[in-house]
């Protein structure tokens, strides 16, 4: 289908709001990913088995894809800057509490559950307002501002190792909460929805109001999340999001525990959550780019096979040098289709429901964040080491690239 009307030059604040969801995405994923650089630590301070400590970031990462579709039913009734900020508070009284906490479970309370929620608050009301603010160069503008989730799992991993290296990790939690509070906060704040999101395209009345949780009189073009769910496409994206899911984040909780298993130093290894980073930005913002030329189903198939073959390259690695080849072409490939989805939605369904939709679609990768890193952990603590792991994610990845073929692009009703 086409997309959905919209002005012909895309206005300048346009570009505020991506950069902006840039901003927003570095600070909530450089949260989630710096759990490798405190990994050692909570194992050691709690005395807890890596299964035990991996919990955390799946429990974090179940909660935010369950309830990111609450958050973009939140965005879609309230708009973006309200729903975002509050995340953004949230994440911060989670790392402050997490700084305080006396045992495993209240970190898994903490992190896990208070830093899911506020993340699920920000993610997809701020991928979720860039869309419908484009036309032409849709495809480019979620890479850039999908980028901020590359940026913030290069940098920010990095600044909480130093932070580690200085000072007690308790304190370094507690100086990240005041960054989130300065830096998330201000970027959140200059969220604003579309003017295609809350009135109908011109010619077809007078305004209307913010649209409600399915949808309202007067509500912009597109389908419902109602009338979403009826549609076969979004249930193939769907499969794909669960299949790959796994595959997807294991490499966050465990590379860096491989790589010291290997040999390498911590900071190298900690370091190749940044490298992953690195590969995510060129990935969004190169794959955005060729998605609006090659098309974005077609790019989607091809970054889906991209990620599990990168896995060939972690299984063969026995050096610094592999597994950094390794973290670039994994984060390129998952970057690509981090950027592709959200676009991939306002193409197949629009405007009317976009966040609510993609807070749905995400949901799928719910399991998968919990159970990929917590079995891997379970893999490594019975089996010694990480064969089967990297068996069962390549296995994985070829279904979720077949899902991904399957996807038919149907108009909006």
């Amino acid at each position: 289908m086409q997309p959905p009307s919209a002005p012909a030059e895309e206005p300048p604040y346009a570009w505020v709001v991506v950069w902006a969801c840039f901003g927003s995405l570095a600070v909530i994923f450089g949260v989630a990913y710096s759990f490798a650089a405190f990994f050692e630590s909570f194992a050691r301070e709690f005395d807890a088995q890596r299964a035990d400590v991996s919990l955390v970031f799946g429990l974090c990462g179940l909660i935010y894809f369950v309830l990111g579709m609450g958050g973009g039913m939140l965005a879609d009734r309230f708009g973006p800057r309200v729903t975002c900020v509050s995340g953004m508070v949230l994440i911060a009284t989670g790392l402050l509490g997490t700084s305080l906490s006396g045992s495993m479970s209240a970190v898994y309370l903490s992190y896990g559950v208070c830093i899911g929620l506020g993340i699920a608050l920000v993610y997809t009301p701020a991928i979720g307002c860039v869309q419908p603010w484009f036309t032409r160069r849709r495809g480019l503008a979620s890479g850039i501002a999908s980028a901020g989730i590359g940026a913030g799992t290069l940098v920010v991993p990095l600044v909480a190792s130093a932070l580690i290296a200085a000072l007690p990790w308790r304190d370094a939690m507690r100086l990240m909460a005041l960054g989130v509070l300065v830096l998330g906060a201000g970027c959140a704040w200059l969220m604003r929805r579309a003017p295609v999101a809350v009135a109908p395209p011109a010619g077809a009345g007078a305004a209307g109001g913010p649209v409600g949780l399915l949808g309202a009189v007067n509500a912009p073009p597109g389908l419902t999340l109602r009338q979403t769910l009826r549609q076969r496409s979004f249930w193939w994206l769907y499969a794909a999001t669960v299949l790959a899911a796994p595959t997807m984040f294991v490499p966050f909780a465990h590379v860096s525990a491989a790589a010291r298993d290997a040999g390498i130093d911590n900071a190298a290894a900690v370091g190749l959550v940044g490298l992953i980073g690195i590969g995510s930005l060129v990935g969004r913002f190169a794959m955005g780019a060729v998605a609006d030329r090659l098309g974005r189903g077609l790019t989607l198939v091809l970054m889906q096979g991209s990620m599990g073959a990168s896995y060939l390259l972690w299984g063969a690695a026995d050096a610094y040098a592999a597994f950094a080849v390794f973290a670039l072409w994994f984060g390129l490939s998952y970057g690509g289709i981090v950027s592709l989805l959200p676009a991939l939605c306002m193409d197949l369904f629009g405007a009317r429901a976009l966040a609510s939709v993609i807070g749905t679609l995400y949901s799928g990768a719910a399991l998968g964040n919990l159970l990929g890193p917590v079995l891997a952990g379970r893999a490594f603590d019975q089996l010694g080491g990480y064969g089967l792991v990297i068996g069962v994610g390549m296995a994985l990845s070829v279904l979720a690239t077949m899902a991904s073929a399957r996807v038919v692009r149907r108009p909006v009703a």
